[in-house]
């Protein structure tokens, strides 16, 4: 099982390797703007709790909100599309998204923001499911896993340019900004979807219950299982790197965005050698992340008080997450099935499980007084529990496939 099969409901050849860059660059744009939006609140928690006057902690709940939406929209809305043409819908997920970002914007009550908040997430992994099938569709048999990399390429650009770029805009003239920055990112890429993204059909054979059936085929199930538990670890190092540097390595405040750029960094490489790694086996690549990560998890964890030591762990850490997220998306693209639709979708809902799970975990452990270099140990723990369920997931296949050669 080396890649993903080409899109089903699609017969138009692929696109010729000109049209494909445009094509893969207008996708990839929508995922920058995604990505921007994504991980930007963080570094504008202060200045947007203070603006709709709250809490830091609970300003947070607007970035559960948003994780929320992509959990929840991701399979509603391949229900409700996997018929349209996906031109025309991966235009439509960008417009909601630029109203959701607008009405982030324009909203001034906590209440408010939390809704619109939930609703710009709405659109988020129905996008990147959507947009992987059109760039396999386009790509030529063999490159489906590299284009749908180069798409997904778009969020990991975005954590080196995008969200300090908005942040630092956010800063300096107030946090609405920000979300205006994301509001005209969205629009951006609605016009250059209709120009350089070619007119691909829906299902017209999709039904609800058709692509629902997908949720329960055990290796789909598995495959989300994997992605849910086991990339849960690198957020349960995330979401407290700044603490760990600080309190635990010895560093100063002012260096903890270099370790936020190597994870973006890592996140841009291993997103590039992920679409390679699908070349080679895709099922081979979520283990080689999977068992990796679980290795650099543990020693980030053990070399949290040697300071900058611990960097190029934090790069190497983020580049098998990326490989992890490029293949469990090509994964679930194959095992679908004809439900390709809410396969690829249910990708990104569950690694905002992870998100939640990893964040969840990693407090836990803290606030019982284990200290910052415990989320490490259990980023570890996660990662093994999702090689597991992918050994599970590889069990099963082998049998199936012996049962059918029988």
């Amino acid at each position: 099982m080396t890649t993903t099969a080409p899109d089903p409901t699609t017969t138009e050849s692929a696109a010729p390797t000109a049209h494909l860059g445009w094509a893969v660059l207008a996708l990839a744009m929508g995922g920058f703007a995604i990505g921007t939006t994504e991980f930007v609140s963080m570094g504008l928690l202060p200045d947007l709790a203070a603006g709709v006057s709250v809490s830091i902690p609970a300003a947070g709940h607007a970035i559960s909100a948003y994780a929320l939406g992509v959990v929840v929209g991701a399979p509603a809305i391949a229900l409700l599309g996997a018929r349209l043409p996906r031109r025309a819908l991966l235009v439509a997920l960008m417009a909601a998204f630029a109203l959701g970002n607008a009405a982030s914007a324009l909203i001034s009550s906590y209440e408010g923001l939390l809704v619109a908040r939930f609703l710009a997430g709405l659109p988020h992994g129905a996008y990147f499911g959507v947009a992987s099938l059109v760039a396999a569709s386009l790509a030529r048999p063999g490159l489906q896993g590299r284009a749908v990399a180069q798409v997904m390429l778009g969020l990991s650009v975005a954590n080196v340019v995008g969200v300090p770029a908005a942040t630092w805009l956010g800063q300096l003239l107030g946090w609405r900004s920000a979300y205006w920055l994301v509001a005209v990112l969205g629009v951006a890429t609605i016009a250059l979807v209709v120009a350089f993204v070619p007119s691909r059909t829906g299902d017209p054979h999709a039904t609800w219950r058709r692509e629902i059936s997908a949720l329960g085929r055990a290796q789909v199930l598995l495959t989300l299982l994997a992605g849910a538990i086991g990339f849960g670890g690198m957020f349960a190092v995330y979401t407290y790197i700044v603490p760990t540097v600080t309190e635990v390595g010895g560093l100063s405040k002012s260096v903890a965005p270099v370790f936020l750029l190597a994870f973006g960094l890592g996140m841009v490489a291993g997103t590039w050698v992920a679409g390679e790694l699908a070349r080679w086996s895709v099922f081979g690549s979520l283990f080689v992340g999977g068992v990796g990560q679980g290795v650099l998890l543990l020693a980030f964890s053990w070399l949290a008080p040697t300071g900058w030591w611990n960097l190029p762990v934090v790069f190497g850490i983020t580049v098998l997450g990326s490989i992890l997220v490029i293949n469990l998306q090509l994964r679930l693209m194959d095992v679908a099935g004809d439900a390709q639709t809410i396969g690829a979708a249910m990708n990104h809902a569950s690694l905002n499980i992870a998100n939640a799970l990893g964040a969840w975990l990693g407090g836990l452990v803290v606030a019982a007084g284990w200290g910052f270099r415990a989320p490490g140990v259990v980023g570890a723990g996660l990662a093994v529990v999702g090689v597991f369920v992918l050994l599970a997931s590889w069990g099963l296949h082998r049998r199936t496939t012996a049962t059918q050669a029988a």
